[in-house]
């Protein structure tokens, strides 16, 4: 079905970032907050929906605690963080996300709080994973969503496809995309990245690290043959590379319904309503591999500054701001999907349309937290850009020697 109210104001979220957006809702109270002092939160926004949300939700807080909350979106969220830490004024409270934790833990730039909130184990357990490092839960996510397949309805019953024919499998993954590869649409379109490649190597049962991230098994067999089975896509003409279309991202080629099917997350949502409101389609979870079903997952969580003047106040914040019925108001107010395990039968029952990407959450991964994977996998990315012609042993050979080189 055609969306265009709920996520009407809403624009494109960056890949790692599902952003979360506040209108008022209940939370705590600011009992153990120095009384008059002040919160400075930077965040990266995703449009002015998010930035009036996040606002609002400043605004409620603080008439119940009575400190001032100001709220400033970043022009370069990473640059302005390194330039507060590196002068010794960060601000209070700021955006990050799974792969930075490191680094800051590291440099002593996170205060480790999570642990503290009330119902902190309420976070799905994958959130939980990705903000702890060396058993401390350092940050409260704020968002999360699994990637999942959008599929256009025009050209799925144009194909003489059904429901029956939704794919849940790898064999009907290629038999679904090689129908709707006609009159010049792509069947599935994907960004050559590992964030579209990588549920495929999830549910062939491989993956980059193990669990630890002590050891790298990129070149594992598992892997080779999820990339063998995406590049058998690619030449057959069931699917297509964003590269090979002229497009920016695979929901730009979804929008222009140049491609029937593409894996994208709840970012999608806004893209669709502010863009191509026209476009009929649904979202439904991931086919499963030869391993069982998987998906990726992003997220955004709160970070305190370690520096912060006021780190009772900050705590008392991010409690309100990550109660189950906040996140709900955020859902409502821009779409992401809430992080509280207790809002997920509230999410299911009013945004029927999206559960794909709440349900592709359990047993998915996100990126790697250890320090230095950022640069590995864009060197992985650039590679494959020519998986349609890659020799996949020889390219995760190489991924696998740069991967070591990190846990030594």
């Amino acid at each position: 079905m055609r969306r265009t109210t709920r996520f009407a104001m809403a624009a494109v979220a960056g890949l790692s970032t599902v952003s979360l957006l506040a209108a008022c809702a209940g939370g705590g109270t600011a009992d153990n907050a120095d009384a008059g002092g002040s919160l400075q939160v930077l965040f990266g926004t995703s449009g002015e929906a998010e930035t009036a949300a996040l606002e609002a939700a400043a605004e409620a807080w603080s008439e119940e605690s009575g400190i001032e909350v100001t709220v400033t979106p970043a022009t370069d969220l990473a640059q302005e963080l390194a330039q507060g830490f590196a002068t010794g004024e960060p601000a209070d409270i700021f955006y990050v996300s799974p792969e930075q934790i490191t680094a800051l833990v590291d440099a002593g730039n996170l205060y480790p709080y999570a642990d503290e909130l009330e119902s902190a184990d309420d976070f799905y357990p994958e959130l939980r994973e990705a903000y702890t490092k060396d058993g401390v839960f350092y940050a409260a996510p704020k968002d999360v969503g699994a990637l999942a397949l959008a599929i256009n309805l025009d050209l799925w019953e144009a194909a003489g496809l059904t429901d029956a024919d939704i794919p849940t499998t790898w064999d009907e993954l290629s038999t679904v995309a090689a129908k709707l590869s006609t009159n010049g649409v792509s069947g599935l379109t994907l960004s050559p990245d590992l964030a579209r490649v990588g549920p495929f190597m999830l549910q062939a049962g491989g993956w980059v690290f193990n669990d630890a991230q002590t050891e790298a098994t990129a070149d594992s067999t598992a892997n080779v043959d999820a990339l063998e089975y995406v590049q058998g896509l690619l030449n057959d003409g069931s699917a297509t590379l964003t590269t090979d279309l002229g497009v920016g991202w695979s929901g730009e080629a979804f929008g222009k319904q140049a491609s029937a099917m593409v894996i994208e997350g709840p970012w999608l949502e806004g893209a669709m309503a502010a863009d191509y409101p026209e476009v009929d389609y649904r979202v439904v979870e991931l086919p499963a591999g030869p391993d069982g079903a998987a998906s990726m997952f992003f997220t955004n969580a709160w970070g305190i500054a370690a520096e912060s003047k006021n780190t009772d106040a900050a705590v008392d914040f991010v409690e309100f701001l990550t109660t189950p019925e906040q996140q709900m108001e955020f859902a409502r107010a821009f779409g992401p999907i809430p992080a509280r395990i207790s809002a997920a039968d509230a999410y299911r029952s009013e945004f029927p349309d999206t559960v794909a990407y709440l349900d592709g959450i359990e047993g998915s991964k996100t990126y790697p937290t250890i320090a230095g994977f950022s640069e590995v996998m864009a060197d992985m990315n650039a590679q494959l850009f020519e998986l349609k012609t890659a020799d996949i042993p020889s390219l995760l050979g190489s991924v696998q020697k740069n991967l070591e080189a990190l846990t030594k």
